[in-house]
């Protein structure tokens, strides 16, 4: 990665020319920085309606705002403008998996010191005979739980240092403990402090409501009185413990649904190598002759967007029967006539682009996300206006997932490229071994760019990074039910 004036860029990419000035042209991110003081929401109001105030406004209203940085990570999700959160969804979910894993700590000693109520019922009792209040008692109670959790949280925190290379290996995170910040303290301190009065309320208001006499003559006997609340107990531990396996089992099938959802295309040995500078750009035609007379490859195609990944939206897009209500979002690719047949998506009707048919710059494929959002019977050769421009409909493919493999895949247009394709997709030959192929191919690159460095990714390597965040959100499920069920059982056999 590097980083460039835009200047530049606009001067080597001619899609960023044609951009520059397109206000319907969502395929860039836009960077602000905010005067000190300056308010985030008066001056996302000022920005509100700049496209209505432009020339040839759309017949919908969009609104512009900003999203501050310190929001991106957990807060990314939108709908129709409106956070509707993000990755804070998983920090409320694990929070809330951890407080019950320490509720069901909290029953477990409610349990044991109830468990040995009756060899501390002569200790209760004689208290009370020498004058001990029941208040006094209750404040026993609730000392001998504080010194035992205040013990627990020293011990704790010796185990999460030593525990957290694996688990920073599994949340692929580097978390450590803040040993100097004060409010790591004060909330650790307050959790202990809550833990373990919430723990001895029930043991402390039980076991200082002996009767003196009663325990004194020996008639008193605690099992009758503590077992309905303990096996009450025990109940909901193994309650909440199976409510988690459930749900972990459900996020790890959901996990494999996904994986085996089929993707579109054929994602084993496609390679994709940026092409961005000048030595490559404009010289696609021979480059690709180059590299197919090396064996190196069996075909490859340009793109102005990567096969797994969805950056360009458009909502200027027109069909016979559209309402003039609605305004859907389409995402767009400009490819090379060899696209479809280098990733090997499937057309489920009419043809594919080809050079056969020179009319076919002035044509548009669609995937069936786009066609079931139009609505049209019969699509093919029906015209749609995009961009000012009638496209007649050439083909219908499959849906190819190039976002998230748990969503819904956005409808798209895809049309022959122009000059601002900036994606190579090669098709490795299967007959040659990889290693010999990228050297080979690596060959050819620095023969037409000898100054940049060749740099290039596996498609399949992309695709399996987008389960990254749900593989270790099911580890982390999977280590939450475990524990639970360790602690549900320590309850039960204690």
């Amino acid at each position: 990665h590097y980083l460039a004036p835009w200047p530049l860029f606009l001067r080597i990419d001619q899609g960023a020319k044609n951009a520059r000035d397109n206000w319907d042209e969502n395929a860039y991110q836009v960077f602000a920085q905010l005067k000190e003081g300056a308010s985030l929401e008066q001056a996302s109001a000022k920005i509100k309606d700049i496209r209505t105030k432009r020339e040839n406004p759309p017949p919908y209203k969009p609104e512009f705002f900003l999203h501050p940085m310190t929001k991106w990570h957990l807060y990314s999700d939108f709908d129709n403008g409106v956070n509707t959160g993000g990755l804070i969804q998983f920090v409320w979910l694990f929070s809330l998996m951890g407080g019950f894993v320490l509720l069901l700590a909290c029953i477990n000693f409610m349990n044991l010191s109830t468990a040995r109520s009756q060899q501390r019922a002569k200790e209760v009792g004689l208290r009370k005979v020498v004058g001990s209040l029941r208040g006094q008692l209750i404040a026993q109670f609730l000392g001998e739980s504080l010194l035992i959790t205040s013990l627990a949280f020293v011990v704790a925190l010796l185990l999460v240092q030593l525990s957290l290379p694996f688990f920073n290996q599994i949340a692929d995170k580097q978390i450590r403990l803040l040993w100097l910040n004060p409010y790591f303290w004060a909330i650790g301190i307050g959790f202990s402090l809550l833990t373990g009065l919430i723990a001895a309320s029930y043991p402390a208001l039980y076991l200082s409501s002996f009767q003196p006499i009663r325990v004194l003559k020996g008639t008193f006997n605690a099992g009758r009185h503590s077992v309905r609340p303990r096996q009450v107990l025990v109940v909901f531990q193994f309650t909440v413990s199976v409510t988690l396996i459930i749900g972990t089992c459900i996020v790890l099938r959901q996990i494999d649904y996904a994986k085996d959802r089929p993707a579109g295309y054929s994602r084993q040995g496609l390679l994709e190598i940026p092409m961005r500078t000048p030595g490559l750009m404009g010289h696609f035609d021979a480059l690709r002759t180059d590299l197919l007379a090396t064996g190196a490859i069996q075909e490859m195609s340009v793109s102005n967007i990567s096969v797994t990944a969805d950056q360009s939206g458009v909502t200027n897009v027109s069909w016979p029967g559209k309402s003039p209500d609605l305004h859907p979002l389409f995402m767009t690719n400009q490819v090379s006539h060899q696209f479809g047949k280098t990733i090997g998506w499937h057309l489920s009707a009419g043809r594919d682009f080809s050079r056969a048919f020179s009319r076919d710059s002035l044509a548009v494929v669609l995937n069936q996300s786009a066609l079931k959002l139009m609505g049209l019977s019969d699509p093919l050769h029906k015209m749609i206006n995009w961009n000012g421009r009638d496209l007649p409909i050439i083909g219908i493919i499959n849906d190819i997932i190039k976002d998230s493999p748990f969503g819904h895949v956005q409808p798209t247009l895809f049309v022959l490229y122009d000059a601002s394709a900036g994606v190579l997709t090669l098709r490795l030959s299967p007959t040659m071994a990889t290693s010999v192929a990228l050297t080979k191919i690596a060959g050819i690159f620095h023969q037409y760019d000898p100054t940049t460095p060749f740099a290039y990714k596996f498609v399949d390597d992309e695709y399996r990074k987008k389960f990254s965040t749900e593989e270790r959100i099911g580890k982390l499920a999977t280590l939450f039910a475990s524990l639970a069920i360790f602690i549900s059982c320590l309850g039960m056999f204690g």
